[in-house]
């Protein structure tokens, strides 16, 4: 007989350059004054390059470990919604710490619960059409368009800085 728990696919392992960037970081005695791993934007090119793809094998592990209505399908476009990309990689990095201690992994669960509930509001309606591999533009580009480019540092704090009034 089969043991029915064969089936049940481990998490998979970050990179072996985050696991190292990683331990370096809470080294006592560490040099390494970098971003956390899961601050995608702040990680420097060499870190940031395999992330992607570990980010992917994460969504297709949890998509097919918990998904079971179509709104719980992370979209194999979430790279193009910035901000999933920000929540996928603190959950993932979360679930690691969280499954050293068992109540830890329940607060994980909650968590993985409440990243659902956000996603879903990010994607709104066109969530539907992304998870089906039609990746819409953000609905709220024009009025995130409407903010303009960053301005320019500007030392002085009494000057107008160009953002809404």
């Amino acid at each position: 007989m089969t043991n029915p728990l064969s089936l049940f696919k481990p998490f998979p392992e970050p990179p072996a350059l985050i696991l190292d960037y990683i331990a370096e970081r809470s080294a006592e005695e560490s040099v390494v004054d970098g971003p956390p791993p899961w601050d995608l934007g702040a990680l420097p090119a060499e870190l940031a390059k395999p992330m992607p793809a570990w980010l992917n094998s994460v969504c297709r592990w949890l998509n097919q470990t918990y998904a079971w209505q179509p709104q719980d399908v992370i979209p194999p476009c979430w790279e193009k919604h910035e901000g999933l990309g920000y929540e996928i990689a603190a959950l993932a990095f979360a679930r690691g710490d969280a499954y050293a201690d068992p109540g830890s992994t329940v607060v994980w669960h909650e968590q993985y619960d409440r990243f659902l509930t956000r996603m879903n509001k990010a994607l709104g309606k066109a969530g539907d059409e992304c998870r089906v591999g039609r990746h819409e533009d953000c609905p709220a580009r024009f009025q995130i368009a409407a903010w303009g480019e960053a301005p320019a540092a500007n030392p002085d704090p009494t000057a107008n800085t160009g953002g809404p009034e």
